[in-house]
């Protein structure tokens, strides 16, 4: 996938200034960086550009009042939903589909998330800190399953372990 001549401004803060990317459509990518180097901004211009892409925001956006199975469904045809054990076992929820967000841990609540996003289907994912409250171990695991998906997934991280990991890291420099 390629990006020509992206410019972001937020005011008078300059985040991408003409700048071209280009993505790799086969496995997973590492989006790297320093925080405020566009990370975000660059997977929220992905999306617009990609209509066929699930999007996995930063913040976990779970309602309250549905189980988890029921975030799952709620964004599923009818045709998909036998996927929800697998994708509960993805993310390492088998067995916590009648609990409520509240019952959840912030790591379980961030894999919740997840699973919603891979539940959306698409032909790629854009994942924003998918890993946040996750531990380094099932990381591991939940990167393998998003890899034998056979889909493009990018995601945002800081490196460290994550960079091991993944095909390929792009790493994004500040502008100027």
């Amino acid at each position: 996938m390629e990006i020509r001549d992206l410019t972001v401004r937020y005011g008078e803060k300059v985040v991408f200034d003409h700048r071209d990317f280009s993505i790799p459509d086969r496995g997973l990518t590492l989006l790297s960086g320093p925080s405020g180097v566009g990370k975000t901004t660059l997977l929220k211009a992905l999306f617009e550009r990609c209509p066929a892409a699930a999007f996995l925001f930063q913040e976990d956006r779970l309602l309250p009042w549905r189980t988890v199975a029921q975030h799952l469904t709620d964004v599923m045809p009818k045709s998909r939903r036998g996927e929800v054990p697998d994708i509960l076992a993805l993310v390492e929820l088998t067995g916590e589909e009648d609990a409520y967000p509240h019952q959840l841990s912030g790591g379980m609540a961030r894999r919740l998330a997840l699973a919603r996003c891979l539940a959306l289907g698409g032909e790629r994912y854009l994942l924003d800190e998918p890993f946040a409250g996750v531990d380094l171990p099932r990381q591991r695991r939940i990167l393998e399953g998003l890899r034998a998906l056979g889909k493009p997934v990018l995601l945002t991280g800081h490196g460290g372990e994550l960079e091991a990991w993944v095909d390929q890291v792009l790493t994004l420099e500040p502008e100027g």
